[in-house]
């Protein structure tokens, strides 16, 4: 009997991954638990999810393709860029980030923006010819949800 559909891995974006989440990664492959990655504290001294990323991919072997950038880090961290919808989710510091507003992404990351965006279309048009035919036409906002539940 199988106990989990899927899990969210929280990792630290100072300290990355670590030993224990090795072990749990590995037994998550062993029992082909499905998995999303959650990279949190970017606001703390150090931290880094470009790196994180990287370590996933190097440290674990997964195939990490985010769906958010984060905008800024450490004491300039001020939201998130939805890659699907290619928007800036800003949060309010003054209600400690309960309301936030959706913004064009920022002209300095607008490139890099476009760069992972399209890691992420063709991670979506490998993992399925199904979701290859739905973003032939064009990667719209609409076409990729449903791509970004499914990886």
């Amino acid at each position: 009997m199988r106990v989990l559909d899927g899990a969210v891995m929280v990792y630290c974006a100072v300290g990355g991954v670590q030993p224990q989440s090795e072990t749990v990664w590995r037994q998550a492959n062993k029992y082909e638990v499905p998995r999303i990655a959650f990279v949190n504290k970017m606001d703390r001294t150090g931290a880094n999810f470009l790196r994180v990323v990287e370590q996933l991919k190097t440290r674990l072997g997964a195939n990490a393709i985010p769906l958010q950038l984060p905008v800024g880090a450490e004491e300039n961290f001020t939201g998130v860029i939805d890659l699907i919808k290619m928007k800036a989710i800003n949060w309010n510091e003054a209600d400690q980030g309960m309301t936030f507003t959706y913004e064009d992404v920022p002209a300095n990351m607008q490139a890099d923006c476009e760069e992972w965006r399209q890691n992420l279309v063709e991670a979506a048009a490998e993992a399925s010819e199904e979701f290859a035919i739905a973003l032939a036409s064009g990667p719209t906002a609409d076409a990729l949800s449903p791509v970004a539940c499914a990886l």
